[in-house]
């Protein structure tokens, strides 16, 4: 019987080793974040628009007044160094009974640092200021004869005096065509775009700039009493708002 030989089945050839990763790492497949868009320009006023908001608050309130209660300059100027960090109803509620007693300098600089601390006890930051207020008096008369200075840079050379202090007493006292800035006039001067500025120098300038003269007498305490009673800070009463029609602000809520 014939031996039967079998033919060895061939060897699969052998597959080819894959190749070690990379050592570096892809990159990420995370799609990048999309770039912010800028924020878009605001439309500046046009001057017959900004005539027209003046034109309204005077029509509104012809002759607006400071809501700082005082006698005369002297006492507006230590009413006013006092508002500093405060409300105008406090320090007034705290003025009232001091300047029966001390509407002079020299009245002022008789009733001594630690009773006018009595006084304005009410009022933040109160020890501060009661010595910021008698040397004040003390400088008005030894170096103003006992009257309140009627420039900027003098009224500023006076303890706890700065600018804002200066443009208020010059606006009221003296009827100086000056802007005051503070928290309500700088938040009316960006959010309406109006005048719009990273300090209050800046919206000072800016709103000097575009306000018409026959206005400025009284723009300050219009554009205060806006952010105080109507453009407020958190919730801006938008509906009741006398230049909602041509404010700027993209959030406005009319």
């Amino acid at each position: 019987m014939a031996k039967i030989t079998r033919k060895p089945a061939p060897r699969k050839a052998a597959m080819p080793k894959k190749k070690a990763k990379a050592a570096t790492a892809k990159p990420s497949a995370k799609k990048s974040a999309p770039a912010k868009k800028s924020p878009k320009t605001i439309k500046p006023w046009t001057p017959a628009e900004i005539h027209e908001v003046f034109s309204r608050f005077r029509k509104a309130n012809p002759q607006p007044k400071g809501e700082l209660e005082h006698l005369n300059p002297f006492t507006l100027l230590v009413a006013v160094v006092l508002s500093a960090q405060a409300t105008d109803a406090g320090v007034n509620k705290a003025t009232r009974a001091l300047f029966e007693i001390a509407d002079t300098p020299q009245k002022m600089l008789d009733l001594g640092e630690e009773r006018l601390r009595e006084y304005i006890k009410t009022i933040g930051l109160y020890r501060a200021k009661a010595k910021n207020v008698i040397a004040l008096s003390a400088k008005v008369l030894s170096d103003f004869g006992g009257e309140v200075p009627r420039t900027r840079a003098e009224i500023e050379s006076l303890p706890g005096a700065g600018r804002k202090t200066a443009n208020v007493v010059l606006n009221m006292a003296f009827g100086e065509h000056t802007m005051a800035v503070d928290t309500h006039v700088f938040r009316v001067g960006n959010r309406t775009g109006l005048a719009p500025g990273k300090t209050p120098l800046e919206v000072e300038l800016g709103l000097e700039k575009v306000i018409p003269a026959e206005f400025m007498l009284h723009a300050h305490h219009w554009l205060i009493l806006h952010g105080r009673y109507t453009c407020l800070a958190r919730k801006p009463r938008c509906e009741v708002c006398l230049i909602n029609d041509l404010c700027r602000w993209p959030e406005k809520t009319v």
